[in-house]
Formats: C-alpha cells, sequence, structure tokens
C-alpha cells in the first residue's frame, strides 16, 4: 500500500494523478484503462477539493493497493470534511435531453460506470471513499 497526502486544493491535482499514474504504469497497465481511473481520480479529487472543506480547506489522503487474482488496484479517498455520501444520491437520468436533466451528478455517475466496485462509508470522523478497477 502507498499512500499520498495533499491539501485539498484543485492545484495538487496533477501531483495525485502523477502519483496515481506511476503505479498504474508499474502494472503495465492499459491505456484504456489507465484513462478511465485518472478520470475517476479527477472526479473525487476535485470534489473533495471543491466541497469537503468549505470554507476552511484541509487535507485529502490517496492510498494505492494492488491487488491479484484478479489484478486490480484499488484507490481509497480519505477526508475529514463535510460528511457526504456521493453514492445516496440517483443517479442522473440520461436518456433526458440535455436540457431537461438536472444539473449535479453526472461525475460520480460516470465514475461509478466506469470503476468495477465503488464504495463509502462514514468513520471516525472521516468520508472513505474506495474504489476499484480491474487491470
Amino acid at each position: 500500500m502507498r499512500e499520498l497526502v495533499v491539501e485539498a486544493k484543485v492545484d495538487n491535482l496533477q501531483e495525485v494523478l502523477a502519483f496515481v499514474d506511476e503505479q498504474l504504469e508499474e502494472l503495465d497497465c492499459p491505456m484504456k484503462v489507465q484513462m478511465q481511473v485518472d478520470i475517476a481520480v479527477e472526479e473525487i479529487f476535485v470534489n473533495i477539493a471543491n466541497y469537503a472543506y468549505t470554507p476552511e480547506g484541509g487535507a485529502a489522503t490517496i492510498r494505492t493497493e494492488v491487488k491479484e487474482d484478479p489484478l486490480l488496484i484499488e484507490l481509497t479517498f480519505i477526508d475529514h470534511g463535510i460528511p457526504y455520501d456521493p453514492l445516496a444520491k440517483e443517479d442522473p437520468d440520461v436518456t433526458l435531453p440535455v436540457e431537461q436533466r438536472q444539473i449535479g451528478g453526472l461525475g460520480i455517475f460516470m465514475v461509478k460506470k466506469s470503476m468495477d466496485d465503488v464504495k463509502y462509508e462514514y468513520k471516525d470522523g472521516h468520508n472513505i471513499l474506495r474504489i476499484q478497477k480491474n487491470i
């Protein structure tokens, strides 16, 4: 398991992506899978940066763990910001015309559709969001 702790600021997104991508490259991860993971990481981290600590700011922890049989990467995002379960919101109706859709929710919907497993828990004052992607 590897861990990165950064200030939850959008300016730190590139550092977070580099941290994750380094490990994906070590696994010879296919580019399509890496792109899916990167999009999910960006969505989750930017949401933490924009909403978890408003207005005071705080840290975000990103943990990565490689599991085998099947080979997969598990990423865990931890913050101690405002309790929020992004999985509790109903998925947007993507069959509606754009002008009839409600604002919000599309990013986490994309995460749920592109990852193999997504789980949330609030424990000991921390939001903990885990995503898994088979390599």
